[in-house]
């Protein structure tokens, strides 16, 4: 396989995908997506309308009307993986991200809680929806969303959970299909979250606080005399677990236990795994609103969870995800989407290449690849591929990493 063979691997990736959607795409779009996408991964620097015109053949105008747009990157992104993440386990991750933006007429800036710097901070926020695959360790970003500002969420009565429950219910067709399981960080363990999640037929997986008030469950059989019947005994001390009345798994590094609670915030019973660590004086609670899970799977679900901040760092650091100007809102989707898409495709092609996923190493060879097929292309020579294909795969792989 020569060298620029990367540049149509990649577009016949992306073709392929955009065959099998159900809402089909007129000439002059698809054309444009394509370069869109090929330019994510192309463009070194910032990632900005001036700059996909200058690299792209389109002009600069082009990016910025169709920008605007809608598409359906939800469906585009479950095809895709469907051709990664072949593990039998999966669940849909959620997580909000941070947008560093500025600027007086920014749509929806206001100030977010950044995990990087532990605090709020003014700009943009979007969350994130994922495919995650348990046993293979992997995320594919699915869609983001970008998040309204406090006045927008004060005018029509919501919080940001009720934003975040809306944004699962507009996918919620499309994601029972690709797993039953929400997997979501401490923040999301309130009851409104969990009952609206549960009202969609989803199961919830997340972590509780380290205060959290959980109850065994009653070993008391009901009685039949008139009112509720008892459903818990005594308040669980995480300092002295009753032995008697949970299961310890084997695992490496520490001690997991796991039992049926009750939580008295979440006013429902829940499997509960307790992580015991070497490293660290309180235990982590982890828990699924699915009882009938092992603690095994809860705990492995939810450290799952952290692929789908990998999909944000690859997307803020080689595809643009915070370079975007634009002062619209649709126009911002569409950045967001494609550079997380953009990622997504450089994970297939390298599973599909057989090569270690490197997101520097994949823009390395399309960069490479890109302005060697330009040159060839502008010079007019037709130069033997079969003579010269050791000689455009050390140009093309060259510096990159994992090649």
């Amino acid at each position: 396989m020569n060298g620029i063979s990367v540049l149509n691997q990649y577009k016949c990736i992306s073709n392929d995908i955009l065959a099998k959607l159900t809402t089909k795409l007129n000439k002059s779009f698809k054309s444009f997506l394509m370069e869109t996408l090929i330019l994510y991964m192309v463009i070194p620097g910032r990632i900005n309308f001036l700059q996909l015109g200058r690299y792209g053949k389109s002009c600069e105008q082009r990016f910025r009307q169709n920008f605007s747009k809608d598409f359906d990157w939800l469906e585009f992104n479950l095809s895709l993986a469907d051709r990664v993440l072949t593990g039998d386990r999966k669940a849909i991750a959620i997580d909000p991200s941070f947008i560093s933006k500025s600027g007086k007429h920014t749509p929806w800036i206001s100030y977010f809680w950044s995990g990087t710097a532990s605090m709020t901070q003014r700009g943009l926020e979007i969350l994130g929806v994922g495919l995650i695959d348990i046993d293979t360790k992997n995320c594919i970003s699915l869609q983001a969303v970008q998040t309204p500002d406090s006045h927008t969420l004060g005018s029509r009565d919501a919080n940001l959970l009720d934003w975040y429950l809306l944004v699962l219910k507009s996918m919620q067709d499309k994601l029972c299909g690709a797993s039953r399981y929400i997997v979501a960080d401490a923040y999301f363990s309130k009851n409104s979250f969990c009952v609206g999640v549960q009202a969609m037929e989803f199961d919830l997986i997340s972590r509780f606080r380290n205060d959290a008030v959980l109850f065994y469950p009653t070993l008391e059989k009901p009685t039949g005399k008139r009112g509720r019947p008892k459903l818990y005994d005594g308040k669980i001390d995480m300092a002295n677990l009753d032995k008697s009345r949970v299961q310890k798994i084997a695992i490496d590094k520490g001690e997991l236990y796991t039992l049926i609670a009750y939580s008295k915030s979440l006013k429902q019973k829940v499997r509960l795994a307790i992580w015991y660590s070497k490293d660290e004086r309180k235990p982590k609670l982890f828990f699924s609103t699915d009882i009938n899970m092992s603690g095994k799977d809860v705990i492995e679900y939810y450290r799952t969870r952290f692929q789908i901040e990998f999909c944000f760092r690859d997307a803020k650091g080689f595809t643009g995800l915070t370079h975007c100007q634009a002062r619209n809102v649709a126009k911002l989707s569409f950045n967001f989407n494609a550079s997380l898409t953009s990622v997504n495709l450089a994970k297939v092609m390298s599973k599909e290449r057989g090569i270690p996923f490197s997101m520097a190493s994949c823009k390395t060879m399309m960069h490479n690849a890109y302005l060697l097929e330009r040159f060839i292309s502008v010079s007019g020579i037709k130069p033997n591929r079969r003579l010269n294909d050791k000689l455009v795969k050390e140009v093309v792989e060259f510096a990159a990493i994992a090649a």
